[in-house]
């Protein structure tokens, strides 16, 4: 036998060998598929809510969920009604919807209902370890304490006048505004680079301010690419964007390292005359006596600026799409400024003197929420009230602030962006619904259907600072541009579901003509 076509004998065993595996394999699958079936409609327990039905076993629901979770959550409750159960990657999702499902799970007892082993694996890598979900609920609420230095009426009023000179400057300076007259520009690109300016500048103080430079603009993209959804499942695993993000995180814990040892060398906290948040830190102990240990400290400091940023960000891109796609509303809200203010600098006290641009903000916050999910791991077996359903410890419990924002029953016209909606309507929080879970008296708010920062032990505790942030820059930037589509009609882009938080899809370009020209 020629030893030269002894591999030519072999070619159909190997091709039939791969073909019986193959056709084994889709066996397998479609047997998989089928019990996966049969089980689904099987009787079910009472105390069970319904489970969406999905072909694949593990995967379940993920694309339908994973590509627009608002319809997906929609869908579902015209079938089931607010509590059903759905499958994301094996992980069975009990879901309640409407104010009752917020207050039953935003408000749940914390030996019963747990965030840190949601979210803790994703933010970690991030924010670094010992901090917000990397270390126990009690310790959380001390930090939260810690950082309420920065949140304070004072502050807060501080704060004004350095966002709008942020805005300002970047305005006069940034390539993204470039041209006399008028332009286009990516306008998330554009805030998310003002947001880090402004929440930088106030929560971090000046000297950090100074170090935001492009290459720590690029370090803060790298570490914003760690908040991918496959990071739930496998956070270390080693993709690209895992390691810029251990690279990033690594760096900037270095950066806010350096000040605070170059400080600790000084025996000052301060930098100058200024008492900012590192300076505070290096100041606060907790309750056991420890003061906090200065990579916490850098750790909390990185947490800072990507909770100032992020919400603010996706916000404030939101609210310009929709000014430009309503030039209506935006020469309203420039009216307004004008005739209250006239040509004086915006001021803390002054935002309560302009409800049109409170509303612009509210509005926008019900109809764009930067979160669409929020998720505790059941501890304990947990009887919905008025029913007969029980979620038990295998669920993960997910409420939908947005779902309510965007029904009928509580919002008319829910999904038409009108401000003026809130010309006669005041959510007002419930005074007795108020409890200190360690850092001061907060309304629980979960009573609510409207929730754009979440409710309960969790509830956003940089609320006000994103709120008094989104107004300066939104006015200050309606009083120096006009803004329009680049086709001139209503349209906004789609939401982008990709990353934690929900933003418009990218690029989102429009037009801008500045109001003043002849100013520069």
């Amino acid at each position: 036998m020629d030893p030269l076509s002894t591999p030519q004998l072999y070619i159909p065993a190997a091709v039939s060998s791969a073909l019986r595996f193959g056709m084994y394999g889709a066996g397998v699958f479609l047997l998989a598929v089928l019990l996966n079936v049969l089980g689904q409609l099987l009787p079910r327990k009472k105390s069970e809510p319904p489970l969406v039905f999905h072909w694949i076993p593990f995967i379940g629901n993920a694309v339908s969920y994973g590509m627009k979770p608002l319809d997906f959550y929609q869908q579902c409750r015209k079938k089931h009604g607010d509590i059903f159960t759905f499958v994301l990657l094996g992980k069975k999702m009990t879901v309640y919807l409407g104010p009752d499902g917020n207050e039953f799970i935003l408000n749940g007892r914390l030996k019963d209902v747990n965030a840190e082993e949601i979210y803790g694996a994703l933010t970690t890598p991030v924010f670094g370890p010992d901090v917000i979900y990397d270390c126990p609920n009690s310790k959380l609420m001390e930090q939260k304490k810690f950082v309420k230095f920065g949140l304070t009426h004072d502050a807060l009023t501080s704060y004004v006048p350095l966002i709008e000179r942020e805005v300002v400057d970047y305005a006069g300076s940034s390539p993204a505004f470039a041209g006399l007259r008028e332009g286009t520009l990516d306008i998330s690109a554009a805030m998310a680079e003002i947001t880090i300016f402004t929440a930088g500048r106030c929560l971090q103080g000046a000297e950090v301010r100074g170090k935001l430079t492009a290459e720590f603009a690029g370090l803060y993209h790298d570490l914003d690419a760690g908040f991918r959804p496959i990071n739930f499942l496998m956070p270390w695993a080693p993709l690209p964007q895992n390691r810029r993000r251990d690279a990033a995180h690594a760096r900037m814990s270095a950066v806010y390292l350096d000040i605070i040892a170059r400080r600790r060398k000084s025996e000052t906290g301060l930098a100058g005359e200024e008492t900012d948040m590192i300076g505070h830190l290096m100041s606060c102990t907790y309750k056991n006596g420890v003061k906090v240990p200065d990579r916490e400290i850098a750790h909390m400091m990185i947490t800072l600026l990507m909770g100032g940023q992020h919400s603010s960000s996706s916000s404030s891109s939101w609210i310009i799409l929709r000014l430009a796609s309503r030039p209506d509303i935006q020469e309203e809200l420039y009216r307004e400024q004008v005739s209250t203010l006239g040509s004086a600098p915006l001021r803390y006290a002054d935002i309560d003197r302009l409800p049109l641009l409170q509303n612009v903000v509210r509005e926008t916050l019900r109809v764009n929420s930067s979160i669409h999910s929020l998720m505790r791991k059941v501890k304990n077996p947990l009887p919905v009230p008025g029913t007969d359903y029980v979620v038990t410890p295998d669920k993960v419990l997910v409420a939908s602030p947005i779902a309510s924002h965007m029904s009928e029953e509580h919002f008319p016209n829910a999904h038409v962006w009108d401000p003026h909606r809130w010309d006669d309507r005041t959510e007002v929080e419930d005074e007795s619904d108020v409890v200190d879970y360690g850092y001061g008296a907060v309304s629980k708010g979960t009573k609510s259907p409207y929730l754009p920062f979440g409710a309960g032990r969790h509830r956003c505790i940089g609320e006000k600072f994103a709120y008094v942030n989104l107004c300066t820059i939104i006015a200050t930037l309606v009083r120096e541009f006009r803004f329009s589509t680049l086709d001139g009609g209503s349209s906004v882009p789609p939401t982008d579901y990709t990353s934690l938080f929900s933003r418009p899809a990218q690029p989102s370009v429009i037009r801008w003509h500045r109001r003043f020209p002849e100013s520069l």
